[in-house]
């Protein structure tokens, strides 16, 4: 029988992750244990505007913690892997921001530990919980987009001023964003994939990686399906506005995301007069789905909801709504004793999608096999 106590945790990495901690705090079944991060400065001016007593400068000594249940890892893309098996070998349930590692090989450590240690791994990827992939995982699941017949999605962003680690590094290699989405309503894993580059970045930035691509677009095979996707990835040196997408066609509707932030997006509706097939849609916000403490979180930020606007938050009620609905899930997943979704093995294939798509366009377009581990 599960047990309804309350679940320990620790915010690791105080940016954006500092979102997270009024969500946890206000969930029925989670308390903030602890928060860690390596600047003492701002570790306390974010434990003393959340009233977080129990503060670690050093993540180490936060493992050491007993009544520490899990962490919840937004480090920068680096720490990803050895702070999840670090957490892992101390008895840690983890939850870590994306992607899950930068190798394969890590991807496939991390899976093993979950297997020996039993405890559960969620990478919280946004988009899967975003209120767009809500809403088409709605109309898919009541049958009403038909049967699927393509699928792609696209990140693009600009990450010219982010911090150090992001100079160079190879588009698909953050690709969790579109890949997710894609696998995620499909259902399924992917099975191989083939990608191209296109363009070139800078000298500079791609010696840094040896990765010359402005763009990488991959096609991926979805196993035990007959649907392919599409995915689009670019972060230095294209023009482009922010934009995490998808787009779903089916038989009897397809959904395309908006080319614009903030506007609507559109809905087409098969066997109509060809001016009536499309329609802007709203995508409903899907706070219902939360505890009562929560549902807030949907739509407004920590400013909104705390109103500590001298610290310095980057997302507010960004990714689409989605991260009171991440905590939710790996909060419900420790709590009813079950796999997470992403789980560990999923994570990883949604990682390493992207890692063998830069595998491909490094060979020209090459198919590369996604590792039989990672198909579940």
């Amino acid at each position: 029988m599960p047990s309804r106590r309350k679940i320990n945790i620790a915010l690791v990495g105080l940016g954006f992750g500092a979102e997270f901690i009024p969500i946890y705090q206000r969930h029925p079944h989670a308390r903030v244990h602890a928060i860690c991060q390596r600047s003492r400065k701002k570790l306390d001016a974010i434990g003393d505007a959340f009233g977080v007593e129990r503060r670690y400068d050093d993540y180490k000594a936060l493992l050491m913690d007993p009544e520490i249940d899990a962490v919840h890892i937004n480090t920068g893309i680096p720490d990803h892997a050895w702070m999840s098996l670090a957490a892992l070998k101390a008895g840690k349930h983890v939850a870590c921001t994306v992607p899950m590692a930068t190798s394969i090989e890590d991807c496939k450590k991390i899976v093993d530990a979950v297997k020996k240690s039993k405890l559960r791994y969620m990478m919280m990827e946004t988009v899967v919980y975003a209120r767009e992939y809500l809403y088409l995982k709605e109309l898919h699941e009541k049958g009403r987009l038909g049967k699927l017949q393509f699928l792609q999605a696209s990140h693009q962003q600009d990450m010219d001023g982010w911090p150090d680690y992001w100079p160079g590094l190879p588009p698909m290699w953050y690709a969790t964003h579109c890949v997710g989405p894609v696998l995620g309503l499909a259902g399924q894993p992917a099975e191989y994939v083939s990608c191209f580059g296109s363009g070139t970045i800078r000298p500079e930035l791609a010696k840094i990686h040896g990765s010359p691509f402005a763009v990488e677009t991959a096609h991926i095979k979805i196993a035990n399906s007959d649907l392919t996707a599409r995915i689009i990835r670019s972060l230095f040196d294209t023009a482009r506005q922010y934009r995490e997408s998808i787009d779903v066609y089916g038989s009897k509707r397809s959904f395309e995301w908006t080319l614009i932030e903030h506007q609507k997006h559109v809905l087409h509706t098969a066997k109509k007069a060809e001016h009536e097939i499309p329609e802007l849609v709203e995508v409903p916000d899907y706070a219902k789905r939360l505890p009562k403490g929560i549902r807030d979180f949907t739509t407004k930020g920590v400013y909104d909801m705390e109103g500590t606007t001298h610290l310095s938050f980057t997302q507010g009620a960004g990714h689409g709504g989605s991260h009171p609905h991440l905590a939710h899930e790996f909060i419900s997943a420790l709590v009813e004793e079950r796999e997470p979704f992403p789980n560990a093995v999923q994570s990883a294939n949604w990682t390493a999608t992207g890692l063998c798509a830069h595998q491909s366009a490094l060979k020209g377009g090459a198919i590369v096999k996604l590792p039989p581990w990672s198909l579940g």
